[in-house]
């Protein structure tokens, strides 16, 4: 037991200083991450609205953030699994499959797309 104490003590580096270095230190990995700012509320509306408008058998003009896929767009469940893979694209994510089984109108899809830490 005293060998593996004095062996850890001469192995272990004591922290001293101020907190100031810590951050500093922090401060100049976060400054490398590719997700340091999340995408804002609006960002990912637009460009969810983006993704469906540019749908072929979806006319523009009756997308809205509040949009369902089938009932008001006339899309099947297979152009509603094409939309959400191409929400995934364009968002750089991958959505489980129980998840995008959920996903049938914009409000679910923005709000899966902003809640995501991934998300870019």
């Amino acid at each position: 037991m005293a060998l593996r104490t004095a062996i850890l003590r001469h192995l272990r580096v004591p922290v001293t200083g101020s907190n100031q270095s810590q951050t500093g230190f922090l401060g100049s990995i976060r400054a490398f991450s590719s997700h340091d700012d999340h995408l804002s509320k609006q960002e990912v509306v637009d460009r969810v609205l983006d993704v469906v408008k540019c749908f072929p058998k979806v006319d523009p003009a009756k997308v809205t953030p509040e949009v369902h896929f089938q009932k008001d767009l006339g899309l099947d469940s297979l152009d509603t699994v094409e939309i959400v893979m191409a929400i995934e694209e364009e968002f750089k994510l991958e959505i489980p499959d129980k998840e995008a089984d959920k996903i049938d109108s914009c409000p679910l899809a923005i709000e899966y797309v902003f809640n995501h830490p991934m998300s870019s």
